[in-house]
């Protein structure tokens, strides 16, 4: 089978337009600052503080376009480091996560839940599933080669979307973990 690539996400935020507008102001639109390998999500301009009961996190990205619903993506670490406790879900499952604050130039928004650790998955089209020989929802592995720390990843969730690029996408946590760095590719493991 040919290789995935694995990409590291880092620490971000989503938010829906009203809570943009909230925290960078009424006139205030989301601005792309680079496209990211999914296709039409970016990395915006707008950054924002995460505040937890413990400390702060400064600068950290929004990424475009807009969701339904805030959810802030940390690792363990920064969980940790924030003084929350993030559970490990798939992206938009944030029912009875960790509250967290958001601090923007123009306001502030306490959120009741949607911190979380993501879950490591991998992107693939419909196309892709079949090569693979999985389906949406399937758990895998990824096997990682790096020169000190080669590793695999279980409990890897399968996301089939017409609309996805192949990639896996594991948190900062889990690439340093296995010494990542620069461009990545993995082996699935069913």
């Amino acid at each position: 089978m040919r290789p995935i690539l694995v990409e590291t996400s880092a620490r971000h935020i989503h938010v829906n337009e009203e809570q943009f507008k909230i925290l960078c102001g009424a006139d205030a639109n989301i601005e792309v600052r680079a496209y990211l390998s999914q296709p039409g999500q970016y990395v915006s301009t707008t950054r924002l503080d995460i505040v937890g009961p413990k400390n702060t996190i400064h600068n950290v990205s929004i990424l475009g376009p807009y969701r339904p619903e805030a959810q802030v993506e940390v690792s363990a670490t920064d969980a940790r480091t924030l003084g929350v406790s993030a559970p490990v879900r798939e992206s938009g499952d944030i029912k009875g996560s960790a509250p967290i604050k958001l601090v923007g130039p123009c306001g502030e928004l306490e959120l009741s839940e949607g911190c979380i650790v993501a879950k490591r998955h991998v992107h693939m089209t419909p196309a892709d599933a079949e090569e693979f020989g999985v389906k949406n929802g399937d758990i895998v592995s990824m096997k990682v080669t790096s020169p000190e720390r080669s590793l695999i990843f279980g409990d890897c969730v399968v996301r089939v979307k017409d609309t996805f690029a192949l990639a896996c996408h594991i948190d900062t946590d889990e690439a340093n973990a296995a010494g990542l760095s620069g461009e990545v590719y993995g082996e699935l493991i069913k």
